[in-house]
């Protein structure tokens, strides 16, 4: 009986499915007028930009490393450790900032948002400072600490390694 009621809903599903794909979108299509993506990357005690014309967005999304363009499908990725890199204008270098952390928000009408946890210029980093802290977080790991205090060095980790990959690149 139940098999006899689950067979047209069964038999709608191809019709349904064709309609979804219809609606699906690819890859960013051409850009509107000024052909910009608005941006606004956000920190909890300051905004790096508001609503700025950019032409491309790099960001470290937990997925894998992901461009954005202006009329980008619409999503919301979580950030991991890494560089997001802002290019304002074509054929100019990008500005760079790591972030520890955060989400992005690609909106459907050519805005991104990015909230941030931390960012910083990534040419402020030393290399040294950086191996120096790695060292000490794995030496906390390797230890005896108390596991409120691992956790706090595998979070450290986490993010020098990053910075580490970030500046190699």
């Amino acid at each position: 009986m139940f098999a006899s009621r689950l067979s047209p809903a069964l038999r709608a599903l191809p019709r349904q499915a064709s309609a979804v794909r219809m609606a699906r979108r690819g890859y960013a299509e051409a850009a509107g007028s000024d052909g910009k993506l608005q941006l606004s990357l956000v920190l909890p005690h300051q905004s790096l930009y508001s609503s700025a014309g950019v032409i491309q967005v790099n960001i470290p999304a937990a997925t894998g490393d992901m461009g954005i363009l202006a009329n980008h499908v619409p999503s919301v990725e979580a950030l991991r450790a890494g560089v997001i890199e802002v290019i304002e204008e074509n054929g100019q270098p990008g500005k760079k900032w790591f972030v520890s952390s955060g989400f992005a928000t690609v909106h459907g009408n050519n805005t991104l948002t990015v909230n941030a946890v931390e960012a910083y210029p990534l040419d402020k980093f030393s290399p040294e400072n950086i191996r120096s802290a790695l060292a000490d977080a794995n030496r906390v790991l390797g230890s005896s600490a108390p596991e409120s205090e691992k956790a706090e060095a595998r979070i450290e980790v986490e993010v020098f390694e990053g910075l580490q990959a970030a500046l190699n690149k």
